[in-house]
């Protein structure tokens, strides 16, 4: 593949050659899938949970030409018959060479959804879509289960932000998608999600369909030294580097977020004539904060009174261990601890502030400072 014009991606896969350390964490997928195991990936988002799976299934798909993967976010999705279309979409005519005879027994086999085969124009791989009726959802999605089972093909399903399903007015569906992967012999999942207590309560609670049924993995931060190292490989081919003060005062500012300190690498890179220095710095991410002043207007705009000074206090504090602590309350002059908390719930349920094991914070680190700038 023809090198990139920069190298600190922020959006896609581009790559083994672009993709930082978790050698670890690729390894026990990997192990995992091999030896029959689901997995339960947690991570909050932009930590790089996307990008690993991925890397994952780029490693596996090199090394074992006769697995398939399927990667399916269902993170836009608004029911189940949404994601089955997601499903189909990602899975149905990708286990077969794209001939008119396996694409024949892809419609064959789904006749009774009406569905409709399209080929990408420069690569010619198929996409398949399903005329779901209503009340046929359930029964879709068992089939699509059926074809993978049937072909006989060892299938690896990675399903992102897989929490979205209980926000279906669907009923049972953790239930109904339980009792259908459970009788698939040969395929394989990979249930990835950023909301850590939805989904520690979903696969760790006794009284849930999942429980128990799969090895949970949180995904943290990227090992610092080693991220700096993968940085400074590609600076060094303009002569420049970021030293490990600069590197970890950065890295500290983002929490350690992959998409974030990717953001501010990306932005630095192209600016191959300044130096790499703590105003470099400071001037990227004020520029990356200023372009999305707009957005972080109506983000602040939709929330209510309470609700915005509490976001603000919590942006000013960086983390905050006690956020209804009376001294909290005070310093930011804060309503009562019980409509502190009622803000917390709604901020949290709309992913404006995350619950990290040493504290709350403001999940979008541009959008904190942006609320900074307002105290």
């Amino acid at each position: 593949m023809k090198a990139l014009n920069n190298p600190f991606v922020t959006y896609g896969y581009k790559g083994p050659e672009y993709f930082c350390d978790r050698e670890q964490e690729t390894k026990a997928i990997i192990t995992a899938l091999h030896n029959e195991r689901n997995i339960t990936l947690v991570a909050p988002r932009r930590m790089g949970k996307t990008g690993l799976i991925h890397h994952v299934f780029n490693q596996i798909e090199q090394a074992q030409p006769d697995v398939r993967c399927f990667y399916v976010d269902i993170f836009p999705t608004k029911n189940l018959k949404q994601m089955v279309q997601a499903m189909a979409r990602a899975i149905l005519g990708r286990l077969d060479s794209p001939s008119q005879n396996a694409m024949r027994k892809v419609t064959q086999f789904f006749s009774r959804f009406r569905p409709t085969v399209t080929y990408d124009e420069i690569t010619g791989v198929p996409t398949v879509s399903l005329d779901i009726v209503p009340n046929e959802e359930r029964n879709t999605l068992k089939q699509i289960f059926e074809y993978m089972r049937q072909s006989g093909v060892r299938c690896y399903v990675a399903i992102d932000e897989f929490q979205q399903i209980l926000q279906y007015s669907d009923t049972g569906i953790e239930a109904l998608i339980r009792s259908y992967i459970q009788f698939l012999p040969n395929v394989y999942f990979i249930f990835a999600g950023s909301q850590y207590h939805v989904l520690e309560q979903m696969f760790s609670s006794v009284n849930r369909p999942f429980f128990q049924s799969t090895q949970m993995m949180h995904l943290g931060p990227l090992d610092e030294t080693k991220y700096q190292k993968f940085a400074n490989e590609f600076f060094k081919n303009q002569g420049r580097e970021i030293s490990s003060k600069l590197f970890h005062e950065l890295y500290e500012t983002m929490h350690g977020v992959t998409w974030y300190v990717h953001a501010v690498l990306n932005r630095m890179y192209q600016e191959v004539r300044e130096p790499i220095d703590k105003d470099l710095i400071n001037k990227v991410i004020n520029e990356l904060v200023e372009e999305q002043a707009p957005v972080f207007q109506n983000y602040y705009n939709v929330m209510t009174g309470n609700q915005a000074a509490v976001a603000v206090a919590i942006a000013c504090e960086k983390k905050v261990a006690k956020p209804l602590s009376q001294d909290f309350i005070a310093q930011y002059r804060l309503p009562s601890p019980s409509s502190v908390q009622t803000s917390i719930e709604k901020l949290e349920a709309n992913q404006i502030v995350l619950h990290g094991s040493d504290g709350y914070y403001i999940y979008d680190h541009f959008f904190a400072r942006w609320l900074r700038s307002l105290y």
